[in-house]
């Protein structure tokens, strides 16, 4: 099986990592990245014979396509807007398709490419990471286990292990991504129907066993789960997703993003910079950089079985791996993301092709069995009747 990856950035070295770490089924795992010293240093973290790099850039469909051609899947690790023009790249070239997904627009222009793709007997996927990706499937997952199914709520956040402040926070990935998501509507389920509100509305306190996370705080965001959403309405009365965070976090942003800075509009006649372009660079250099993390997600779904009302809990805690020097972000999206891979390059594990979203995709025990076997430990937990969610209490039925 040869894979190629599009992307040396934190994510993209990570997912390369898993790909080259007891992966006896991948053959060839090629790199691409424009600059040098990313995939330097990807070579002097990962000493394979099956790993090859190339400088290239992204946007160069000539030279990207010969570099591609023969792979069995392509993952992309690159900025959204560069997803739409590489997922039609592989589909012309015949190649399996997937990417971390994240922008809710340009998810909806790739799945468009489904015809397409199953005319060619190959996938498109995106959304294959952490949250789109593993909160997604198993939000599906647990649906499956009722008769009726009433509520589904999502909690994940990555959060530094140290916080510092006045923050508390740090940019794991993608200042764009986090601006993107609190200041786009969130979309959830009321009642059976979708309705927007605003990010950074809706604040909970979260408790969790594990110290220091006795008290956190979730908040609505967008969130990149518009797919999700739009497959519950009409399945469940309630669905919605909330990002953890230290606490304090959304009445920051609030503060922020009040002044206009989260604005596209120029700070001046004389510049094409916009309030936004600086907020982007400031958290980039204020809050980007390495740091010891932890991921925390909490999927929630309540229903019916056999008449009575049910409660199954998938909880995770991970953290900073510090024998391999990789973050609990890193981790908990690279995983995924190369199973999700892995599942549709070979035809045995998900036959015919499309264009869609891996809960709709990949079988969920095969999936889940995987990502737990190479270290992520999702546990799960069965309630009598309803619990809440922040801190796990039994509720009084309605």
């Amino acid at each position: 099986m040869k894979i190629s990856v599009i992307g040396a950035g934190s994510i993209g070295a990570a997912v390369v990592r898993e790909l080259c770490a007891h992966n006896d089924a991948v053959s060839r795992v090629q790199v691409c990245d424009t600059r040098s010293r990313a995939l330097q240093d990807l070579h002097e973290q990962v000493e394979d014979q099956r790993l090859r790099s190339f400088q290239v850039d992204a946007r160069d469909v000539n030279v990207l396509s010969q570099i591609l051609s023969g792979s069995d899947c392509v993952i992309s690790c690159v900025p959204p807007e560069l997803n739409p023009d590489l997922a039609e790249l592989c589909l012309n070239l015949g190649i399996n398709y997937c990417d971390l997904g994240g922008n809710d627009r340009i998810v909806q222009q790739q799945l468009q490419l489904h015809e397409q793709a199953r005319e060619k007997s190959v996938w498109i996927v995106p959304n294959c990471g952490l949250a789109p990706g593993l909160v997604n499937i198993l939000a599906l997952r647990g649906l499956q286990h009722f008769d009726s199914p009433r509520h589904v709520s999502l909690r994940v956040g990555d959060v530094p292990l140290h916080p510092e402040p006045p923050f508390n926070f740090r940019i794991s990935w993608s200042a764009d991504r986090i601006l993107a998501d609190y200041t786009n509507p969130a979309r959830i389920i009321r009642n059976g129907r979708v309705v927007e509100v605003d990010a950074l509305s809706g604040s909970e306190t979260m408790q969790f066993e594990e110290a220091p996370f006795s008290e956190m705080e979730a908040f609505c965001t967008q969130g990149g789960m518009s797919t999700l959403t739009e497959r519950l309405e009409g399945e469940v009365e309630s669905f919605d997703h909330k990002t953890i965070r230290w606490p304090g976090h959304a009445h920051q942003m609030r503060f922020v993003l009040g002044l206009g800075l989260g604005e596209e509009r120029r700070i001046g006649v004389h510049t094409h910079l916009t309030y936004r372009d600086i907020l982007v660079r400031r958290l980039r250099d204020t809050l980007g950089g390495t740091y010891e993390d932890a991921v925390l997600m909490r999927v929630l779904v309540q229903g019916d079985i056999d008449g009575e009302r049910r409660s199954l809990l998938y909880e995770m805690v991970e953290r900073y791996d510090e024998s391999s020097q990789l973050t609990a972000m890193m981790r908990c999206t690279a995983l995924p993301t190369v199973t999700i891979a892995r599942l549709i390059a070979d035809k045995d594990s998900v036959a015919s092709g499309g264009a869609d979203v891996p809960e709709n995709t990949i079988p969920h025990d095969v999936f889940l069995e995987r990502v737990h076997d190479r270290g992520l430990n999702i546990r799960t937990e069965w309630f009598d009747g309803p619990i809440e969610i922040a801190g796990r209490q039994r509720l009084q039925e309605a």
